[in-house]
């Protein structure tokens, strides 16, 4: 079947057989990487003929690299990501008749956008978003491939991945401009030594799982706790293979398991979250709701789950022991009369059991478990001197049967009844301690990408020949990418571009600097009186935020505010440059990080702190100018 339908095995074949008759014969298979028409446009070849190149082509040079799949001298030459016969040539048994794949200059809908109006071609993200898709009226062939497919969207994520690395290498010089500001330096070297001084290759904070990335989301999250005060309750959400929403879209293909549909469990998974959100904030499950924020992971365990933190109002927060037991339970429910519950608790919400083979489970640490389960009998929920709940486990006799072992109380992973009903999935909810365990919190749910085990790496610190010290040099990209852990769950879900982090409110992130040292970023190419000139130059929120606060503007109340507070009374618009008024939503602002060894601009961020409001900054400016502070 592949002889008579697919052109490169065709191609493959012809030149192993040419090869076999004439070993002497020096040949290559040269693929076009670029084309500027769709492949279907062209028929196949009527004969079977073969097509081959000899070695050397008079020094010319060709302005689009061509790939050449070498089979004698020089090995085999790596097939990039955006060719077209990448796919067709990596999984011949998917793509049977070897069509293209993804290709640049794939126009939307076949036709030409006119210019203003965006991008007009189809991303390599949408392309595989796409592809991916079960339609009626396609064949089956790639979604019913199994462990196949798996791999399938590994490699699609990753040459999605690696094409926006590729665009972040051939940019460094524009990027390098946006580096020192804020935290986004500081935060990362976090001290002034000069073994790290010299060229960085650097990931910016816009690039989704990048540490930037992380650490920008770790401080919007510790500014939504200063501003809403210390999280309420934490609760992890696992998706649920055995939903009836998957066994169904499973069921349209008879034989797949949920393993095979990575795609299907994280589009269901997204749907169940996005319920349980509203649940929680719009329709006040543990009460009304000031601040939300979640991060999803999927670690090597195959299915994504989610770590929420919730801030409530004061009346609801869970901060007596009759509060707590009203929304969170330890306990099995009575069988006789909640068989329902009872089935959904013993199902989801047991840990273990256990003892029963502790080499099996990955709680177990030197013969014990980690999660100090089975807990104790308690009559009622206790709060230790720590802040730490100890939650009602009764010992009145309700036991039940999981992996053949009989458990009771003791074993019950902390719940809200009413949304394991619900949701039939694992929902651990927990009091969150209000002392010293909240920025842990905070930092295990911006903890990353999960790596693999082993990380092995050179160094290329010392003395070099000459008696001088060699320069490291930091490859933020090559960190990012050393043993990368990528599931196809994770795969499935980037592809689809469902968000990785979730906060309401919204934070705006507030840039600040000293006199004419405003952030600048330009290309080599550009007119440096033009730069100068722009409005962007000229007009960041921090000068925008004092020419409001000189004038008497529209909000009397404007000079009141300080500048992490502005943003909750206006708006930044970028295309303006300017801030107006907000007639709608809820925002808390968050001014960038300056480490202590950034000097003169450190003091300058302490007056500009959050308590501030610019009155009593403009005094604060007079006052360090009369006395002549400096560094």
């Amino acid at each position: 079947m592949f002889d008579e339908n697919n052109a490169l095995v065709k191609v493959f074949r012809s030149a192993r057989d040419r090869y076999t008759e004439s070993p002497a014969v020096d040949m290559r298979i040269r693929l076009i990487g670029t084309r500027n028409r769709d492949a279907r446009e062209y028929n196949l070849p009527s004969s079977n003929e073969v097509a081959a190149l000899l070695i050397g082509n008079g020094g010319e040079t060709l302005d689009h690299r061509d790939i050449i799949v070498e089979k004698i001298s020089g090995g085999l030459q790596r097939i990039t990501e955006l060719h077209p016969s990448y796919m067709a040539m990596q999984y011949p048994i998917l793509f049977p008749y070897g069509e293209d794949g993804f290709r640049t200059k794939i126009l939307y809908n076949g036709l030409v956008v006119p210019r203003g109006r965006g991008r007009s071609t189809v991303s390599i993200r949408e392309y595989y978003a796409f592809r991916i898709q079960q339609r009626e009226n396609e064949g089956p062939t790639l979604i019913m491939a199994g462990r196949l497919f798996q791999q399938f969207l590994v490699d699609a994520y990753t040459s999605i991945e690696e094409e926006r690395l590729r665009y972040v290498w051939k940019n460094q010089k524009l990027i390098r401009s946006d580096l020192y500001q804020g935290l986004r330096d500081a935060v990362i070297r976090g001290d002034n030594a000069a073994s790290v001084v010299g060229k960085r290759v650097v990931l910016p904070a816009t690039f989704t799982g990048g540490p930037r990335y992380m650490v920008q989301s770790f401080q919007d999250a510790m500014a939504i706790c200063r501003w809403a005060g210390s999280p309420d309750l934490f609760i992890t959400v696992t998706c649920n293979p055995k939903w009836s929403e998957i066994t169904e879209a499973l069921s349209l293909i008879p034989g797949q398991k949920h393993d095979d549909r990575p795609d299907i469990v994280s589009r269901m998974f997204k749907i169940k979250l996005d319920l349980l959100m509203d649940d929680l904030c719009i329709h006040k499950h543990f009460g009304k709701v000031w601040a939300a924020i979640y991060t999803i992971e999927f670690q090597k365990r195959g299915l994504p789950h989610a770590h929420i933190l919730i801030f409530l109002d004061g009346a609801d927060k869970p901060d007596t022991s009759v509060k707590v037991n009203k929304i969170i339970s330890a306990e099995l429910p009575n069988k006789e009369l909640d068989p329902l519950a009872y089935d959904s608790v013993l199902e989801f919400m047991i840990h273990g059991p256990c003892e029963k083979d502790k080499d099996k489970f990955p709680c177990m640490e030197k013969g014990r478990c980690s999660k100090h389960f089975p807990k104790k009998f308690t009559d009622d929920t206790i709060k230790d001197p720590d802040g730490f709940y100890t939650h009602r486990r009764r010992n009145n006799g309700r036991t039940g049967i999981k992996n053949d072992i009989e458990i009771d109380n003791r074993s019950v992973v902390p719940h809200n009844l009413d949304l394991i009903v619900k949701y039939q999935c694992h929902i651990n909810v927990e009091v969150c301690n209000r002392g010293r365990a909240v920025k842990y919190l905070f930092k295990y749910i911006h903890k990353g990408k999960d790596r693999a085990t082993i990380v092995i790496e050179r160094n290329d610190e010392g003395d070099n020949c000459d008696g001088e010290t060699s320069v490291r040099i930091i490859d933020e990209i090559k960190t990012y990418l050393d043993c990368r852990y990528i599931s196809a769950s994770e795969a499935s879900w980037r592809i689809f571009s469902f968000n990785t982090q979730f906060r309401e409110p919204a934070v705006e992130r507030l840039p600040f600097h000293l006199e004419d040292e405003q952030q600048v970023t330009y290309r080599d190419g550009d007119n440096t009186a033009e730069v100068l000139e722009r409005p962007s130059t000229t007009k960041t929120k921090f000068l925008r935020w004092m020419e409001i606060n000189k004038k008497f503007s529209d909000d009397p109340n404007a000079r009141d505010l300080t500048y992490a507070e502005f943003p909750t009374k206006w708006r930044w618009v970028e295309e303006n440059l300017e801030w107006v008024p907000r007639k709608k939503g809820r925002v808390i602002g968050r001014i960038y990080y300056a480490h202590p060894t950034s000097g003169e601009r450190y003091c300058y961020s302490l007056l500009v702190p959050p308590t501030i409001s610019y009155c009593h900054y403009y005094c604060a400016s007079i006052y360090l100018l009369l006395c002549n502070i400096t560094v």
